[in-house]
């Protein structure tokens, strides 16, 4: 299960191919241990498996030195302190299927990511983004729980507004950079306003023992899909809630440093950049970046992986799978899939029928690629960990 990291370069400038196609989705019958029945859709020959059950608001993976799956858990939609990182532990590759799952830190403030760096020295650090700091610890192969105490290498602005108006946003994403720096998304406290704090609606960047911080990018209402892929920094982002129902995109960028992504003035529809009249500011929207790729409004676009090992399928192949959470109000109806990006192409999905109606069977949240054909899922709503996989050919 150890996966498999390219060195490919990822071009800005994919070209289009001709097997790069809508794929068929069929339904696929999913039976979870608390009695709930439904079906999913994706290819007849992908089977999808629920790999870890019971979990609360399971959110974001990283993959332990030891080659053991991490995963965080927010327990619930509020803010709190019953928020945990556990262990996915025995992997049975052929059931598809974790054997046990090992509270590793509890009692965490809304720990939205982990991510694991090896220093020069070869000792193994894990990071972790809490609402209020980002901490580091030494890391042991094998280690059940924690033996070394944590280093704070940040605090963060942890007030703002509720839910119900947009803001307030909880979460901190990690990402571990292939230039052996560290990153970390901080979140708009609003839904749209000028903030008080600087680092509010930014990456950052810092060195791995947290010196050196700085503004990596700014104007990113809530990066939270963040994720080192080849030579650059990737992250999804979520747009602003008061443009109506079919604006602004929610984006998704190749991170520039010292780019300024433009919010709460400028935004992203169909991929254009336009001014918000309600935020306007002097120098106006024309330096801002347009997005590497964008996605229907309030569809609420997480975590993400890529696809680009030789042996991939065709459906997959040089494309980034995207979870798309859903539109925090169902009725709106966006999102509530899993979908297939390729730079300059129309998004295709790979997997949908999380949404049913008024029936919401699940919120995809973060992806994470396994070997060439398969991936973990995680459902934050249904608090399951899923593994999706191709069919092994008869």
């Amino acid at each position: 299960m150890i996966k498999i990291i390219s060195i490919l370069f990822i071009s800005l400038a994919c070209s289009i191919t001709s097997w790069a196609q809508q794929p068929k989705l069929v339904p696929h019958p999913i039976s979870l241990k608390n009695g709930k029945h439904f079906s999913l859709n994706l290819p007849a020959d992908y089977e999808i498996i629920p790999a870890a059950e019971g979990l609360k608001r399971v959110r974001f993976f990283a993959q332990a030195p030891d080659g053991r799956m991490f995963v965080t858990d927010m327990h619930d939609l509020s803010d709190n302190k019953k928020g945990v990182v556990y262990i996915l532990e025995d992997w049975n590759a052929a059931t598809g299927k974790f054997g046990k799952v090992i509270p590793y830190m509890t009692g965490l403030r809304n720990p939205n990511s982990v991510q694991f760096y090896t220093d020069a020295q070869g000792q193994d650090w894990l990071y972790l983004a809490e609402t209020h700091q980002l901490s580091r610890r030494k890391f042991t192969p094998g280690e059940t729980q924690p033996a070394a105490k944590a280093e704070v290498l940040a605090t963060f602005p942890d007030y703002g507004l509720s839910y119900k108006y947009g803001g307030w946003h909880l979460t901190r994403s990690i990402a571990a950079g292939g230039n052996g720096k560290i990153y970390v998304s901080v979140g708009s406290s609003c839904n749209a306003c000028a903030e008080k704090e600087k680092v509010r609606a930014t990456v950052l960047e810092m060195n791995p023992d947290g010196s050196q911080q700085k503004i990596y990018a700014t104007g990113l209402r809530n990066a939270v899909g963040l994720r080192w892929v080849g030579k650059f920094l990737f992250a999804t982002n979520q747009g602003a809630d008061h443009l109506g129902k079919d604006k602004p995109d929610e984006t998704f960028y190749a991170l520039k440093r010292d780019a300024d992504y433009g919010w709460p003035s400028c935004y992203s529809s169909k991929g254009k950049v336009l001014a918000d009249p309600k935020f306007s500011r002097a120098s106006g929207c024309k330096n801002t970046p347009p997005p590497y790729a964008y996605f229907p409004a309030h569809s609420s676009a997480l975590g993400f992986d890529y696809f680009d090992h030789p042996d991939t399928d065709d459906i997959l192949k040089n494309a980034f799978l995207v979870a798309l959470h859903g539109s925090t109000d169902a009725a709106v109806g966006h999102g509530y899939k899993i979908a297939i990006m390729r730079k300059g192409q129309k998004l295709q999905t790979f997997m949908d029928g999380f949404l049913v109606g008024n029936t919401v069977n699940g919120r995809p949240c973060d992806i994470y690629r396994v070997d060439e054909n398969s991936f973990y899922f995680s459902d934050d709503k249904g608090g399951v960990v899923y593994y999706v996989r191709k069919r092994a050919s008869p």
